[in-house]
């Protein structure tokens, strides 16, 4: 991006003190002047990277006006970005399996205004429309833009999230650019002892394309805060609106407290457009006898990364995870990477991920469990099954339990395999079912015991009707790879 060489911004000359150069023009990041904390301000090698700064630079200027609850966590992540480099297979392990050349492939834009689309309907009555990262609208009782927040115990706790967001230490590049160019922040907040895990909050992100040669980046941020006693029930849903086959850039990022005693019941669905990408972080903090439970169904984008981070703050929680990735379509790449850190007694975790790889679709599941020294009596349980129903389509997976206690009740297991059970197919044949349709409905339920997972029906029935169809799709998706 070309520009006329701007004097070095206040935070660019603190980052440059030292004997090495400053970073090259295109890093303006003229940040507000919200103090940045001692440890990651020390965190900051002087090393940055063009394509890094570019797009940092372009996210800064974009974002004209926001929340002041927000600076210290823009701040913090202006500064990491001027010291990481994008990552690649060789240089991140993170990305060992995971080509995201393909947001290198075109120029970035970002969007000017929501774009005039009919809101879509909701079957909720708590409901948010995000449009290209931008807030269109929200509508709840426990629902609210940070920027509208009034004086008041929900703003006192948002604004404690995003200081501490500023520390996360577990961050990559997606995630700081999300906090650069968040134009506003949808806090969801439930005060203690308030049930609402009957009337989930519906939160949509619809995005488009900018129908030129560039991509659309988008970058909208959600903060869940249940507090003690608390229920409540979210609902993410992030699809293309615009043509089909659009290219754009989805990055969004949701933060979920759940306070000693609380239960947060998270529902996602990510259907983009083939043609897009999807980076998105998912940071989960649960205190003492929380319980989280969260569903996944992810079949949508040209590139799906997601980072689960869950962190256990006080002993006795249960944490459930299920998740399904079906990469139907060529060159497709599917990419879930979860975390569970458990640093307190009896935590009880359930870990369940499913993906079908199609054609030359690639599914990569990285799946840590760290269970730390004084996490004793934990009962943690992962599992992962995986079909490959292509000749040229990979899998990539690393489940991984890290187990520092010696009173731990802990279980892994992994099972690849590129056909169905032949016992599964003898069973329908007998019954005088042809092959074909014997195969249709093993996949089906191989994916559906994952979605009937969603507890809420307008939702879970429109996924399942959606994976049925892509599964009659994935047929001439595995024919054209055989071919070529």
């Amino acid at each position: 991006m070309s520009s006329p060489s701007p004097s070095p911004s206040p935070l660019c000359a603190a980052a440059c003190s030292t004997a090495l150069r400053a970073p090259p023009p295109l890093a303006r990041f003229r940040r507000s002047a919200a103090p940045v904390s001692a440890s990651v301000a020390r965190a900051a090698p002087a090393v940055s990277d063009d394509l890094v700064l570019r797009i940092a630079e372009q996210l800064e200027d974009s974002v004209t006006s926001s929340s002041p609850l927000l600076n210290p966590l823009r701040s913090a992540s202006a500064l990491s970005l001027l010291s990481t480099p994008w990552p690649t297979r060789r240089s991140s392990e993170a990305f060992r399996f995971t080509d995201i050349s393909y947001l290198r492939s075109s120029p970035i834009s970002l969007p000017s205004g929501a774009p005039d689309l009919a809101p879509p309907a909701s079957p909720f009555p708590s409901h948010v429309l995000f449009s290209d990262g931008l807030l269109v609208s929200a509508s709840g009782v426990h629902v609210s833009a940070l920027a509208d927040l009034p004086p008041g115990r929900a703003r006192d706790r948002a604004a404690a999230a995003l200081a501490a967001s500023a520390e996360f230490a577990h961050k990559d590049l997606f995630y700081d650019f999300n906090a650069v160019g968040a134009r506003d922040v949808v806090v969801v907040h439930v005060p203690e002892g308030v049930k609402a895990a009957d009337d989930p909050v519906h939160i949509m992100f619809a995005y488009t394309n900018c129908g030129g040669e560039s991509m659309l980046m988008s970058n909208p941020r959600i903060l869940v805060v249940a507090e003690k006693e608390a229920e409540v029930a979210i609902v993410e849903e992030h699809f293309g609106a615009g043509q089909e086959g659009g290219r754009y850039w989805a990055n969004p990022v949701a933060e979920i407290i759940v306070d000693a005693g609380a239960r947060v019941v998270h529902s996602y669905l990510q259907r983009q457009s083939f043609g897009a990408a999807h980076t998105k972080w998912t940071v989960v903090q649960q205190d003492t006898s929380s319980k989280y439970e969260f569903v996944e169904v992810s079949t949508g984008a040209k590139l799906n990364r997601h980072n689960l981070h869950i962190q256990q703050l006080g002993p006795e929680t249960e944490t459930e995870l299920s998740t399904l990735h079906l990469t139907s379509q060529n060159k497709q790449i599917h990419d879930l990477h979860s975390k569970l850190i458990l640093d307190h007694p009896k935590a009880f975790s359930r870990q369940l991920h499913k993906c079908i790889a199609c054609g030359t679709g690639n599914s990569i599941f990285d799946g840590n469990i760290k269970v730390n020294r004084y996490a004793q009596q934990t009962d943690a349980g992962q599992e992962t099954k995986c079909l490959i129903l292509s000749p040229k389509a990979l899998v990539n997976v690393k489940p991984n339990l890290q187990i520092i206690a010696d009173d731990v009740k802990c279980t892994h297991g992994a099972a690849i395999s590129g056909e169905l059970d032949p016992n599964e197919l003898f069973y329908f044949q007998a019954r005088g079912i042809n092959v074909q349709t014997a195969t249709d409905a093993l996949l089906y339920f191989f994916g559906a015991h994952v979605i009937k997972r969603i507890p809420f029906k307008p939702i879970s029935e429109k996924a399942l009707v959606e994976f049925k169809e892509l599964l009659a799709s994935s047929r001439q998706t595995t024919d054209e790879a055989l071919l070529s």
